[in-house]
């Protein structure tokens, strides 16, 4: 372990979280003075990204202090993605629109940060916004147990607009002063430790974004993370430039690893490569181990007649591919939500990178469709597809993804048939044709009476149903007769009309099933 000598003071490392929408990237624009939010789909970050910037340190002239920001995506199925972000911080930032207001990802925030013990700092945003209301903003969050510093309470309030930037030194300066409260240190002369922010496979090879906690991570330093391992090949940091080393509270994309590890791994640097690969195989074991020895239950009575069932209940099966990692775990997640009695949803595989020819043969032979997101298909892929019918869907937006594949377990379900009451006649004379053919005279009591199907009801009890044949209003044959209207009517193959009987008219509607 550390001794206390050898700590030095580490740069705060801050989430920024809050609801869609609410600014988050906007902010880390006006921070940065870049534009990460333009490349973004849609305006919503997709995955994690983590910058560190140097700013002018307020009490210590011409001192920088630096600040690392962690961006979490802010759509709900990313979840766990941001119960990552919360872990590896020292602070969250929650960024809530004044002109809004607390919206369900804004408890959530709440509820993340809480669980990983972090202090939050409020950035109420969108001050500049005609509708702004931050006063409300505070009452709302006193109630869920923020209360404003300005009120008595211990949770810092600052109010901003990403968009001009008013309040933004404010904020940064509030972050500086709860670190400094926080004492937050760590070693730099070890080797490094940390956690996987973001991973996936890029031309190059499998990448892993990687935030240092103690320690410095060196190029050429051999690194075990998870189950993978290799031989740092480059650092780059979050100007796309390659650095020698990274030190505590700084985050890098590192190149070497023999594949992408799971976000939020811890890795670590060992002494060479021999160690590390034999410490990844074991685990690799290990894993596989847990696979294996799950123990199977035997059939039991429920488990026989679900199969019965089953054979009722409709599956849709998914390949899904994404392009990190963070994005898979993700989609699975919010898909395992999608829950209903009458269609299972089934992923088959769910693996980084783009669709292969492998991706498809698994479609096809279990017959099922593959979902692509922020992913390209194989050139082989795309054709074998087309040979073998496979759909492939491609998607830039997570809840597109998710929107589309709950449609497609609607139109698994066939349609159900419903029974619709149109509206009910009285007859109350009866009437001969000149062919002596007997005709209802009738009022309609209630809705409207439709030339189409009918039942005749007499003293509550039905005696007939059919169709009516033909139906006038005086002398015009009609499709229709509203209420307090009169008609004649005839039903084909019915002619036993008495005063009194009800004639009920109603129509079979196909009703899409919900899940």
């Amino acid at each position: 372990e550390d001794r206390p000598q050898d700590l030095k003071p580490r740069p705060p490392v801050v989430t920024i979280m809050g609801h869609v929408d609410h600014g988050k990237t906007t902010l880390l624009d006006k921070i940065r003075k870049s534009n990460i939010a333009q490349k973004e789909v849609g305006g919503i970050t997709q995955h994690i990204g983590a910058y560190t910037i140097s700013i002018p340190h307020p009490d210590k002239k011409n001192q920088l202090a630096q600040i690392t920001f962690i961006d979490t995506p802010g759509h709900a199925a990313f979840s766990a993605m941001r119960a990552r972000g919360a872990n590896v911080t020292d602070i969250v930032v929650l960024v809530v629109a004044a002109n809004e207001g607390v919206m369900p990802q804004t408890l959530e925030a709440i509820d993340h940060a809480r669980a990983a013990d972090v202090p939050i700092i409020v950035a109420v945003n969108k001050c500049d916004h005609p509708n702004a209301n931050p006063l409300l903003v505070r009452k709302q969050l006193q109630e869920k147990g923020l209360i404003p510093d300005e009120w008595g309470g211990d949770t810092i309030f600052v109010d901003i607009s990403a968009l001009t930037g008013q309040g933004v030194d404010k904020l940064l300066e509030m972050i500086l002063l709860q670190a400094e409260l926080m004492e937050l240190k760590a070693n730099p002369n070890r080797p490094a430790k940390g956690n996987v922010i973001e991973s996936g496979i890029e031309p190059g090879g499998p990448v892993a974004t990687l935030l240092v906690r103690k320690g410095t991570l060196h190029a050429g330093d051999f690194v075990l993370c998870g189950r993978y391992f290799g031989k740092v090949r480059a650092l780059i940091n979050d100007e796309g430039q390659r650095v020698k080393e990274a030190g505590p509270s700084i985050a890098v994309k590192m190149l070497g690893l023999n594949g992408p590890p799971e976000p939020g791994t811890e890795f670590m640097v060992v002494k060479d490569e021999e160690t590390a690969r034999k410490m990844a195989e074991e685990r690799m074991q290990q894993a596989e181990e847990k696979v294996a020895v799950k123990p199977k239950p035997r059939v039991t009575l429920e488990e026989l007649l679900a199969t019965i069932e089953a054979s009722k209940i409709k599956t849709l099966k998914l390949v899904l591919k994404a392009d990190t990692q963070g994005s898979v775990e993700a989609i699975s997640g919010a898909l395992k939500q999608l829950k209903s009695d009458k269609v299972n949803l089934e992923i088959i595989h769910a693996g980084v990178g783009s669709i292969t020819e492998n991706d498809v043969l698994l479609a096809a032979a279990s017959q099922g469709v593959i979902i692509g997101f922020q992913t390209k298909i194989d050139a082989a892929a795309s054709k074998l597809a087309k040979q073998e019918g496979v759909q492939i869907k491609l998607y830039q937006i997570i809840y597109e993804l998710i929107d589309d594949v709950r449609k497609a377990m609607l139109g698994l379900l066939e349609p159900v048939t419903r029974e619709v009451i149109h509206g009910t006649a009285e007859v109350k004379q009866v009437f001969q044709l000149s062919k002596g053919v007997p005709v209802a005279g009738c009022i309609v009591t209630s809705g409207r009476i439709v030339k189409g199907k009918v039942r005749v009801l007499r003293n509550n009890n039905l005696i007939y149903e059919g169709v009516i044949s033909s139906m006038r209003h005086f002398q015009d044959d009609v499709t229709e007769v509203k209420a307090g209207m009169e008609c004649g009517i005839r039903i084909e193959g019915f002619g036993d009309y008495q005063p009194g009987d009800i004639i009920q008219s109603y129509s079979i509607e196909k009703v899409q099933q919900e899940l």
